[in-house]
């Protein structure tokens, strides 16, 4: 048994982490985001701490618009967009210029041969025409600030297209010109209900009828303010829509339908924006299954595709992933609107107790609280409901009481309850007039209510006045038409208030400069190389992470010496910069205790080493360590993301039950801790069957520094997988007793 090497994440903690060249991470509360203006720091890697915000108030409300390619010829497409760009210049209040090189006049407005022509610097141009990039090089000489180009044929057709849209790109970077497009549409340019109030939906979108759903939620009252369809994204991408909205006041939530990425970290570092600002961000992310997963040597690898990474960085910074439109739009609206619940739990109100316990199985299934109510609540309670009916949670009326005088009284006492922060009343089918007479007094308690009302209306038909005037008319009850749309919102909702109650941005604390560790590492790397084992721990030593005392020899009696300074039992293991997983090839010994055993394993090891033409460094006689959880924890590198962390179980179980969690750096204790509580193996952590408690805090410990290894190192190491890491009983550490490394 290993010696206690290892306290508490606490002065210790701090102490050995600063010795490494870090910082320890806390979760604390968020400090006000930077402003636009401030000058962004840059992490180690040089990469920036804070999202750049687009100035789009000009994109959204321009004073001045030109449409390139316009047309008033019937039949012709340019024809229909020309009216419709015209009709939205006079909404926003924006002066339209028509360009075309063979018309005097388009919709009775004069019209400019080129945009050299144009008689004022506008702000936003529209360009209808095939080819954009002629176009695009000419508003960027003339400084507007804006184009939209609808032209297809780019990224989306392949390798010619991509290169093309490169071109595009680079015809407006550094100028000050921002392109939305291209392959994009008029989404932006819809007409949007003025009439009503309240926090909006500000929606994005890269394919823009995904966004139709969302859109046509103003016809049930809810407001909003904003559409991008970002198209191709050769230059404006969904991350600056996030950012921007994120700081508009009157955005209550931003709605996203995401068909691919442009940039991991600039999508991160939006999303961090949000969350500093409170303001949710609800996603569908298509693309969840992925035919074409790549192979990885490490065992961190294999667990690591890219779909898990970007589920992962989501839930890290809080955007909220949903999986259909209907779920979009449903969430979308509940967060925009709801007000900041003032408790968890859950209360479901029924006039049918078979509809009370069937949505709450589903919610508690879904990780929603429904706290039982006291036994002084349940009484007031049992006033207007027969003391045979269950008023627990979920409670069940019966159905009479909800027809009259009683059925205002029931639901102000649920929601006077100080453990109640939504009440749930699905009403599977109308009823009249008991179900009209329950929707009105759920409006008007929740009109007096600082807390959430939500209704399932359940009835196919969608008609009923109950449904259409009563609910729907109502600015303060959520209305849904299915159980399962509303345990998603309710559970975002909720969750989401969790989290940004709490936040503090990862960025604020990750590292600016290199630290003493990452200078002994660089001299430990070999580029486009494996390390060997003996390597790999070496770079763990340099970022202070605990290996088993261990000796590299070359002969059977060193060997045998080196036995005698660990200390038997020993392992022997072959070590060698092409060597993988060595145990399939026969080539680690255990349990060694005698000098003979020692020689035998040597010949042994060599001689597999030999037939298998596999290159030695040497032969690794190791400290035995054998009381522990076995955890796997490495990097990989994510196309989108750069390095990513993993943890998980660890041993043979990596490969049977593939148990991991992932996290994109830079993030904090907190965050570590709950990769741990994602795991479904985590019970084993805490002592199971006579075991003693694992050593959680060293685990988090060693999850911090080799993120501090990723971030320092960034794509200069390709992989490193630690399997196992045996995590110790508690006061006790953890050990690193294998390492792969493979460099870049």
């Amino acid at each position: 048994m290993l010696g206690s090497t290892h306290g508490t994440l606490t002065t210790d903690f701090r102490a050995r982490v600063e010795a490494c060249g870090e910082s320890p991470r806390t979760a604390v509360h968020s400090s006000a985001a930077p402003s636009a203006d401030d000058a962004a720091p840059l992490d180690v890697s040089g990469r920036p701490l804070h999202a750049d915000v687009p100035d789009l108030d000009r994109f959204f409300r321009p004073e001045s618009v030109a449409v390139i390619g316009a047309s008033d010829t019937e039949g012709r497409p340019n024809t229909g967009i020309t009216r419709q760009l015209i009709a939205w210049a006079g909404r926003v209040g924006a002066r339209i210029h028509p360009v075309h090189p063979t018309r005097p006049t388009v919709f009775g407005l004069t019209c400019h041969a080129s945009v050299a022509d144009l008689p004022e610097q506008v702000d936003l141009a529209v360009l209808l025409v095939a080819d954009p990039l002629p176009v695009i090089e000419q508003l960027a000489a003339t400084k507007v600030k804006f184009a939209v180009a609808f032209a297809s044929g780019f990224a989306e057709t392949g390798e010619t297209g991509a290169a093309a849209q490169e071109r595009l790109g680079a015809a407006v970077r550094g100028s000050g010109l921002r392109l939305l497009g291209p392959n994009t549409n008029l989404n932006a340019f819809e007409e949007f209900r003025e009439d009503l109030d309240g926090p909006a939906i500000a929606l994005i979108t890269q394919s823009g009828h995904q966004g139709r759903p969302v859109y046509t939620l103003q016809e049930l009252g809810i407001r909003l303010s904003h559409w991008a369809p970002t198209g191709n994204e050769a230059d404006l991408e969904t991350s600056d829509f996030i950012s921007y909205f994120a700081e508009q006041p009157e955005v209550g939530a931003i709605a996203c339908y995401v068909e691919g990425l442009k940039d991991g970290r600039s999508f991160l570092l939006a999303a961090d924006r949000a969350a500093r600002n409170g303001v949710p961000v609800v996603a569908v992310k298509v693309g969840r299954t992925e035919t074409g997963a790549r192979m990885a040597a490490s065992h961190t690898g294999k667990l690591t595709g890219a779909d898990t990474v970007v589920d992962a960085a989501m839930r890290q910074f809080g955007v909220i992933r949903v999986d259909g439109l209907d779920e979009l739009q449903d969430t979308a609206a509940l967060l925009a609107r709801a007000r900041k619940p003032k408790a968890d739990g859950v209360v479901v109100y029924s006039i049918s107790g078979g509809t009370g316990a069937h949505f709450s199985d589903l919610a508690t299934e879904a990780g929603l609280t429904l706290p039982t109510l006291s036994q002084a609540k349940q009484d007031e309670l049992h006033q207007w409901i027969p003391g045979y009916l269950n008023v627990a949670n979920p409670v069940d009326n019966g159905g009479h009481p909800v027809g009259d005088w009683r059925g205002r009284k029931i639901i102000d006492a649920i929601l006077a309850d100080p453990s109640v922060g939504v009440l749930i009343c699905p009403i599977t089918g109308p009823f009249p007039p008991m179900s009209d007479r329950l929707a009105q007094d759920l409006v008007d308690a929740a009109e007096q209510s600082d807390k959430l009302v939500c209704v399932i209306w359940g009835s196919p038909v969608g008609t009923e006045d109950a449904y259409r005037t009563t609910l729907l008319g109502s600015s303060r009850v959520a209305t849904f038409r299915t159980f399962g749309n509303c345990i998603t919102a309710v559970r975002a909702y909720l969750g989401h208030h969790r989290f940004t109650s709490g936040y503090r941005s990862p960025f604020e604390d990750a590292p600016r400069t290199p630290s003493p560790s990452y200078r002994k590492a660089q001299a430990l790397m070999r580029p486009s190389q494996q390390l060997s084992e003996h390597a790999a721990k070496q770079l763990l030593r340099a970022y202070g992470i605990r290996v088993p005392r261990e000796q590299l020899v070359t002969s059977a009696a060193a060997a045998v010496r080196a036995a005698g300074l660990v200390g038997y039992p020993v392992v022997m293991k072959a070590s060698g910069p092409q060597l993988g997983h060595k145990t399939e090839l026969g080539l680690v010994k255990i349990g060694l205790t005698s000098a003979s055993q020692i020689r035998d394993a040597y010949r042994e090891l060599t001689d597999i080493a030999r037939y298998e033409n596999v290159p030695l460094d040497g032969i690794l006689v190791c400290q035995m360590v054998e009381r522990g959880v076995e955890m796997v924890v490495g990097v990989t590198q994510d196309d989108l993301f750069g390095p990513t962390v993993t943890v998980g179980l660890g041993g043979v179980l990596v490969e049977v039950l593939h148990d991991a969690a992932v996290r994109v750096p830079p993030f904090g204790e907190d965050q570590a801790r709950a990769m741990l509580r994602e795991l479904r193996g985590h019970a084993l952590l805490e002592g199971v069957r006579g075991a003693p408690p694992a050593d959680v805090d060293a685990l988090v410990e060693v999850v911090l520094r080799i993120q501090r290894m990723a971030l320092e190192l960034g794509d200069e190491l390709s992989e490193l997988d630690i399997n196992p890491l045996m995590v110790l009983p508690r006061g006790q550490g953890a050990v690193a007793l294998d390492a792969l490394a493979i460099c870049r």
